[in-house]
């Protein structure tokens, strides 16, 4: 009868609250999702492009808010509560989706206004104008949750989750910046490489979010998340080595390579993030380690 009882009570705390959309969080996610969604609005109107930064940029400025929306409606019906007790942690989760939207319209904002702001294109300032605003609104929700609020994650708010998302996010960057690499094996194995560690990282994000599903394994996850590591610190090895060699061998950078839409530069940042995702996968499965081994982590 304890459960049942407690369920009961909880269940009776879900009522419709509209008081939180006039609180300082509130106000932030009502700016968030209205500055998104003219920035959408107005990347429309100016037109479509066929490069994948572009269709990139339309999926943050339509996902951040549909989820900052969705994050406000179980808030305000008092949902959280529920949610809170039998499957997630509900503050972490708000702060890692706060976290992930930040860095989603910061890259969005940057390679928006690299790619389509120019001095004669004063439509495309004012979409990247938005698009800065955008970031802006999205990092001061990071700054009121871990500053000013100082909220306690368990998983998407502290170091393991945070690695995480980082390596998510910038797997993405990767996937979105790939070209020129057709007909050449060496460079198809690392796009392989690149692919099979980032279907995997969303689902242990999602376990380690729903606690119930995690205490059901019927393995050992951090284990699994170990074994996990190893591999994909092997798989980008692999990349970081064979894509610059066959990517840049005989293929200097062409005198004529504008900032902007030289095919050669966008290779580059693929050579870069992939380094950048090697750091980040080798110092998760150094902490990992650590915390496998009985050490603190944080």
């Amino acid at each position: 009868m304890g459960i049942i009882d407690d369920i009961k009570e909880t269940l009776s705390k879900a009522v419709f609250s509209p008081g939180t959309l006039l609180s300082g969080r509130g106000g932030l996610h009502m700016a968030q999702i209205i500055l998104s969604l003219v920035t959408f609005i107005l990347a429309i109107f100016r037109g479509a492009s066929s490069h994948t930064y572009w269709s990139y940029a339309m999926f943050t400025w339509a996902f951040c808010p549909i989820m900052t929306l969705i994050i406000t409606i179980i808030e305000m019906f008092k949902l959280d509560i529920a949610l809170n007790m039998f499957c997630m942690d509900w503050p972490d989760f708000t702060t890692g989706m706060a976290m992930s939207s930040t860095l989603m319209t910061v890259s969005v904002a940057i390679t928006y206004a690299n790619f389509y702001a120019c001095l004669k294109c004063l439509y495309g300032w004012i979409v990247s104008v938005f698009a800065f605003l955008c970031c802006f609104v999205y990092t001061l929700e990071v700054i009121k949750d871990k500053i000013l609020d100082k909220k306690k994650g368990s998983y998407l708010a502290i170091l393991p989750g945070f690695f995480k998302v980082m390596e998510a996010f910038v797997s993405c960057m990767i996937f979105i910046s790939l070209t020129g690499y057709s007909n050449k094996p060496a460079l198809i194995a690392c796009i392989i490489a690149y692919a099979i560690p980032f279907p995997i990282l969303p689902v242990i994000i999602a376990t380690n979010i729903l606690k119930k599903l995690k205490m059901c394994l019927s393995f050992n996850l951090d284990r699994f998340v170990f074994i996990f590591l190893v591999i994909s610190v092997v798989l980008y090895i692999f990349a970081a080595i064979v894509w610059p060699i066959f990517m840049f061998r005989n293929n200097p950078r062409p005198s004529d390579c504008p900032p902007s839409f030289c095919i050669w530069a966008i290779q580059l940042v693929v050579a870069v993030m992939t380094y950048v995702n090697l750091i980040l996968f080798t110092l998760d499965l150094i902490f990992t380690l650590l915390g496998i081994c009985g050490f603190k982590r944080g």
